[in-house]
């Protein structure tokens, strides 16, 4: 069995058009009712070969390394105990968000390389979210090979270890992507809300949007609450199909 595996993006007092961000005071309730409640957070390694008994742990994964992470939400996990995945787009490290669409009329910067060294210093695991945050499964495989191996060499290069995960843009993957991850070296897989669940390499999360407000997240509740909190967060993974395609169209 996986532990629940839960994906927040932005931890951010700044407000935008859309479902990703989450103020950081109601992210620190969250995380002291996970302690409060006995739960140990895992990192990427224990996800190779799952423990068999999750019941009280969990999987803390944060999408796309905003750099507001580092003041609102990281700070909160050190002082708690907790580790976490920071999945960077490498192409956009210390850069601002111009892969993404501004539903919201403002840019988002990310962390830099020397900050998620730091933070890794502290428990926080660096891992890939690609290079440049294309939908791979729209790629050719040259293209996604590509990709996936750059990201991977970058993390390598500049903070000294390469990364286990890699968390598929959109959360979108197929049995190529899937092939062509493990071939770049990738052990463990993080896609969406809509995956199955069982393969190490297309591990199933569960986003936390910014309508979760409970604590614990609606998502981790194992009652008919937390089944309704799961099915919107699946079907608001769908309409990333359309940022998707907005990029897509401008590149062309």
């Amino acid at each position: 069995m996986t532990p629940p595996i839960l994906c927040y993006h932005k931890i951010d007092t700044r407000f935008e058009l859309g479902v990703t961000q989450l103020g950081p005071r109601v992210f620190r309730r969250q995380m002291q009712a996970l302690v409060a409640g006995g739960y140990t957070a895992v990192g990427a390694a224990a996800l190779v070969e799952p423990p068999r008994d999750e019941a009280h742990t969990v999987v803390l994964t944060f999408d796309d390394g905003y750099a507001a992470l580092a003041e609102y939400a990281f700070p909160v996990l050190a002082e708690l105990g907790l580790t976490a995945l920071a999945f960077v787009i490498t192409d956009y490290v210390g850069r601002e968000n111009r892969w993404d669409v501004r539903y919201g009329g403002r840019w988002f910067r990310h962390l830099d390389w020397d900050q998620l060294g730091a933070w890794r210093e502290r428990g926080i695991e660096v891992h890939a979210h690609g290079a440049s945050h294309r939908r791979l499964t729209w790629l050719s495989s040259g293209e996604a090979a590509d990709d996936l191996g750059r990201a991977r060499e970058a993390i390598a290069t500049r903070l000294g270890r390469a990364p286990l995960g890699i968390c598929y843009p959109f959360g979108a993957v197929d049995e190529r992507v899937r092939a062509l991850a493990a071939q770049a070296g990738y052990r463990v897989g993080f896609a969406g809300a809509r995956a199955a669940g069982g393969d190490p390499m297309r591990l199933r999360r569960d986003p936390v949007y910014g309508w979760d407000m409970f604590s614990p997240p609606l998502v981790l509740r194992q009652s008919m609450m937390g089944a309704l909190a799961r099915a919107t967060a699946r079907l608001a993974g769908r309409f990333a199909v359309v940022t998707s395609a907005i990029k897509q169209q401008r590149a062309g």
